[in-house]
C-alpha cells in the first residue's frame, strides 16, 4: 500500500480548475489557500486535497461571499474545531443572502416571463 499522494503542479491546477496561476498564488498570498509544499527546488506541489478545497473556494465565490468572508472561514478551519460554531454562523448567513437573492430573481424572472408572454402574443404594451 502506497502513502504518496498525487501531487500537482501549479500549471496542471490550472489546467484542472481553470483558475490562473496569477490567481492561485494571490490565494496563497492572502492566506485563503492552506499551506501549499514545495519541492526541493521551491516548485508548488498541489495535493487532491488542494484540489477539493479550491472547487470549495468557487463555490463561496459563486455564492458571492466577500474575498474577506472566505479568508476569515479559511483562518477559521486552520484554528480548528473549537470554530466550528463560528463557521456555521457565516455560511448560514451566507445561505440566508443567497437565498434572498434566488428570491429576487424568481421575481426578475416572472416579469421577463410575462413581457415574453406578451410579445408572443402580440399584445404590446410597455
Amino acid at each position: 500500500m502506497s502513502l504518496t499522494q498525487t501531487r500537482y503542479t501549479i500549471s496542471e491546477v490550472e489546467a484542472r480548475t481553470g483558475l490562473t496561476q496569477h490567481t492561485l498564488r494571490w490565494y496563497e498570498r492572502i492566506g485563503l489557500m492552506p499551506h501549499v509544499d514545495r519541492s526541493h527546488s521551491g516548485q508548488r506541489r498541489f495535493t487532491d486535497k488542494d484540489l477539493d478545497w479550491l472547487a470549495f473556494v468557487g463555490k463561496l465565490r459563486t455564492t458571492g461571499m466577500s474575498v474577506a468572508d472566505m479568508v476569515r472561514y479559511a483562518e477559521l478551519v486552520r484554528e480548528g474545531e473549537h470554530t466550528i460554531d463560528q463557521r456555521r454562523e457565516l455560511l448560514e448567513r451566507t445561505r440566508r443572502e443567497v437565498r434572498a437573492r434566488l428570491s429576487e430573481m424568481k421575481d426578475a424572472l416572472a416579469v421577463l416571463d410575462y413581457k415574453i408572454d406578451l410579445y408572443a402574443g402580440k399584445a404590446v404594451r410597455q
